[in-house]
């Protein structure tokens, strides 16, 4: 595990070869994350997407966690084509770009995600015009990556501009998000991060709880957390997990919805951080991956 680390910052180090000369996306490409399954990571990243869209924004979110495809289950669709469609079949990547009915647009990594790992020059570039055009359509680009530490991850991780991790108040939420933090930093891919803390009984317990992350991650690792909010434990979750309708659609009044609605409007309201952080994302993750 740590190799895969080592290697992602050899290759951070390096200086990329050429310029672009295309005008670059003010899109702000946001990984979604967590140390360990099951903490609500992706029924986060869903609500937070469709919560920006309410706030007008344009978002895409790309469901990049391997092999699962959890955000297309929140949404109750099945999107027909993937970036592997891109990648291997000839598909634009307009025609993989899958409207919901919420105003949040979706894409599908499928084995696309892991193909990504193994890219020649010529379909690097390819990834990267079809990455350009995703930032023209959005606000936000938001990555469902997967859960905890291995090589897909960490690239996404260190990859992306901005990161928001969700953890949990459990004591296995926190450290395995530690955990995760440590690699980054030992590894020095990243030094920085947001907290969202889900399923917290308060207001309160979600503040002491990334409160604790991050003093200890400042303290211990040089790795600064900030707190993007708190989604206190509401029963409507789990329910509209059951009916595969996303919670800030089937209860928009709900508490758990407002907390998201506050936390999509702190993002909005943040500016001068989206300039070229498409191109400088996909030009990462393809060298991390190389």
């Amino acid at each position: 595990m740590l190799d895969q680390a080592h290697n992602l910052r050899l290759a951070m180090q390096q200086r990329f070869v050429g310029k672009q000369h295309t005008v670059e996306s003010a899109s702000r490409v946001i990984a979604v994350t967590s140390g360990k399954g099951g903490v609500g990571k992706t029924s986060i990243a869903v609500n937070l997407g469709l919560a920006l869209a309410k706030a007008g924004k344009r978002v895409v979110l790309v469901d990049a966690d391997l092999g699962l495809a959890n955000a297309e289950v929140l949404l109750g669709t099945t999107p027909p084509f993937s970036l592997f469609d891109v990648l291997y079949r000839g598909k634009d990547i307009g025609e993989v770009v899958w409207e919901t009915t919420f105003g949040l647009k979706l894409v599908s990594g499928g084995s696309g995600i892991q193909e990504m790992t193994s890219l020649d020059q010529a379909m690097r570039s390819h990834v990267l015009e079809s990455f350009k055009r995703l930032g023209a359509m959005a606000d936000f680009l938001l990555i469902d990556t997967g859960a905890g530490i291995n090589k897909t991850v960490l690239g996404f991780v260190a990859a992306a501009r901005e990161v928001l991790f969700v953890v949990t108040p459990e004591p296995t939420s926190i450290t395995d998000a530690y955990a995760l933090m440590k690699v980054l930093a030992e590894n020095r891919v990243r030094t920085d991060a947001s907290v969202v803390v889900n399923r917290a009984r308060n207001n309160t317990e979600g503040l002491l709880t990334a409160k604790r992350l991050a003093s200890a991650a400042g303290r211990f690792l040089d790795f600064q957390v900030s707190h993007a909010g708190t989604v206190v434990d509401d029963a409507v979750v789990a329910q509209a997990v059951r009916d595969q309708e996303p919670f800030i659609v089937s209860n928009p009044k709900a508490l758990a919805s407002r907390n998201i609605e506050h936390i999509a409007l702190t993002l909005a309201g943040e500016g001068g951080k989206g300039v070229g952080a498409v191109e400088s994302f996909v030009n990462r993750l393809c060298r991390l991956f190389a």
